[in-house]
């Protein structure tokens, strides 16, 4: 074969999850492909122009600890930040910044271009190339025994020029691009994105190395011409006077902010799109697929929430210079002619113009029980699935899978335990470990709500708690390192300084936990404090840990006990339906989801505490605890 053509990673896709993964392996020091149909969509921002919002933001905090790229891409791009929840406790605020989605696609590209270790080529891949694996490898022959597979193992991609590229890792980042159709009205076309083809040859593909494959629904709104817009209309929404950078690496965002606004839909809009409702693939019976729960086109809002006289609609600027706006809020797939219409009667876009259609999409993607902990599939050794194709929604979510994958691969190809977070280590580890456990019937959406251990997983303590994983994996360079061990010493010092110092009876440190003291709120309103010099994210930081000491320490005991059952692993040859008195349900539950940990297999729909008793006491039973 060809030495040009020979790499040890491939990765398949350049959204969000390919760049990452290939960034991650190439910073890992192999030999990485990055294979995309044009070089120009490489990070494209296809749906909304923003990154980050609720938990997102902690993922995106968390890429950036590891060492990902897409914390510095949108400090780099962005055009307006803000913190979400800012009256609620710091577990649960999340930094958003919306991005010139033009500057964003062109610093990433530009950063992949200038990495060692990584060469990118246009081209569209209709095959994953296999071989019979001439080893069992750990966790796949076993499945492969199961399921009636052949243990095959990757050997590269074949395109559909007929160019063939080699390794023994490959990683999948298809978006939505696996037989993707799209819905406007009654009209119908292929395509993964507008103007872009879709992938059908690598879906059949798949289906042929055996991978379930089902099928799942999004969309996108409108985006308008900015200058068309009324502004006295609707109301300004700006952001941040001192925005917060996502990357660690960053002490400040100095650009100028460029506002959103907020405008509304009303009764008008509504009664249109309800005497419309034939017009809907979502209703007409044309899109069967389920689309995503937590963010709906705007015919299911109106029937879902029949009782609502209004939705609200966000207007985001996609570029510095507001060119086009997306309307945040009314993503629809009705035909072009009701969309006209429906701007027509919202306040402030009377006159607007549309520069693009919104549409629905249906695509494929491959349950992930079909993975293990690492996103490797378990029927094919060395093939790992990262981001929509594991059915998540979102630039975050499948920007985080991406890293992981990428950095797995690595360690693969090395023979090294792979990168696992726990739930109780990162939102990362909460995403992946829900694909793994749930079955996912809509695009996957992370939340606050789904982490337990959020107290401990808050956006501002990302760095101290994954860059040294990262660091010991071979991402993390000496100036991420040495920055923040500079901010650990810095914190100490401060600590040390309010424990020490008191006032009113009282240490400094305690002072902070009344919630009432203006300490509670800025460590800087302390003259002695401030004197100090000790830098915004730092004093944040420590008046964070100091007003959550008894509520953190109360998490660490639960998560002590949480690691108990995350620590015992199952074999992966344990046989459910020989356990005796094991519940049907449970059996039928478990051999489909294979979890990998005896805590992992307590959070699969259907089994029980009891269940978990019962193959507790088996493995002990047969010495296999």
């Amino acid at each position: 074969m060809a030495d040009s053509y020979q790499y040890d990673v491939i990765v398949v896709g350049a959204g969000h999850a390919g760049v990452e993964a290939a960034w991650a392996a190439s910073k890992m020091g192999v030999r990485v492909l990055l294979l995309t149909m044009r070089r120009e969509t490489i990070a494209k921002m296809s749906c909304n122009p923003a990154i980050g919002g609720l938990a997102k933001g902690q993922i995106v905090r968390e890429i950036d600890a590891l060492g990902g790229l897409m914390g510095e891409a949108i400090d780099a791009t962005g055009i307006q930040f803000r913190m979400l929840n800012l009256s609620k406790g710091p577990a649960v605020q999340s930094p958003r910044a919306q991005a010139d989605k033009y500057q964003y696609k062109a610093y990433v590209r530009l950063r992949l271009e200038q990495a060692d270790n990584l060469t990118i080529e246009e081209g569209i891949v209709a095959e994953v190339l296999v071989a019979r694996a001439s080893s069992p490898w750990k966790h796949g022959s076993t499945y492969c025994t199961k399921h009636g597979l052949e243990a095959r193992a990757t050997q590269g991609v074949k395109c559909t020029d007929g160019r063939e590229f080699y390794a023994p890792c490959v990683v999948l980042t298809t978006g939505t691009f696996l037989k993707g159709v799209m819905h406007r009205g009654d009209t119908q076309w292929e395509g993964g994105r507008l103007d872009e083809p879709a992938s059908n040859e690598l879906s059949d593909n798949l289906r042929a190395l055996g991978l379930t494959v089902k099928r799942l629904k999004t969309g996108t709104p409108a985006r308008l011409d900015g200058a068309t817009l009324d502004y006295d209309k609707v109301e300004i929404q700006p952001g941040d006077e001192e925005p917060m950078p996502f990357s660690f690496l960053n002490d400040r965002i100095n650009r100028p902010s460029v506002p959103c606004w907020i405008t509304w839909t009303n009764e008008a809009i509504h009664e249109l799109l309800l005497d419309n409702m034939a017009a809907a693939p979502m209703y007409s019976g044309q899109i069967q697929s389920i689309g995503p729960r937590y963010c709906p086109s705007i015919e299911t809002k109106i029937v879902r929430f029949s009782d609502k006289k209004r939705h609200q609609v966000f207007l985001e600027p996609e570029d510095a210079s507001r060119t086009t706006i997306y309307c945040n809020g009314i993503s629809t797939s009705y035909p072009k002619e009701i969309q006209d219409e429906m701007i027509r009667l919202m306040a402030g876009t009377e006159n607007a113009r549309i520069v693009e259609y919104a549409y629905a999409i249906e695509y494929d993607y491959c349950p992930a029980q079909q993975l293990k902990p690492n996103l490797e599939t378990k029927g094919v050794s060395g093939l790992f699935l990262a981001g929509q194709i594991n059915g998540t929604s979102g630039y975050e979510e499948a920007a985080g899978q991406g890293l992981l994958a990428g950095v797995n691969a690595v360690l693969k190809l090395d023979n090294k335990d792979p990168l696992i977070l726990g739930r109780d280590q990162a939102y990362l580890g909460v995403l992946v470990d829900d694909l793994l456990t749930r079955e996912i019937d809509e695009p996957y959406r992370m939340f606050t709500s789904r982490a337990e251990y959020r107290l401990v997983l808050r956006s501002d303590n990302a760095d101290r708690r994954l860059t040294q994983i990262s660091r010991s994996v071979g991402i993390v360079d000496g100036i991420r390192w040495n920055r923040l061990q500079e901010k650990l010493t810095d914190m100490k010092r401060l600590e040390d300084f309010l424990k020490s110092t008191r006032k009113d009876g009282k240490s400094l440190w305690q002072t902070i936990k009344q919630p009432q003291h203006p300490l509670s709120r800025d460590i800087s309103s302390d003259t002695d404090v401030m004197g100090l010099g000790f830098s915004k994210e730092v004093m944040d930081a420590v008046r964070i840990e100091a007003k959550y000491e008894g509520y953190t320490a109360r998490q660490e005991k639960q998560i002590a006990a949480f690691r108990k059952l995350e620590n015992i692993k199952l074999p992966e040859s344990l046989d459910y339906n020989s356990i005796s008195h094991l519940r049907a349900e449970a059996k039928e539950k478990l051999s489909v989801f294979q979890p990998a940990t005896l805590g992992q297999a307590s959070r699969v729909g259907g089994v029980t505490p009891a269940d978990i008793t019962v193959i507790q006491i088996h493995l002990k039973k047969n010495r296999q605890l």
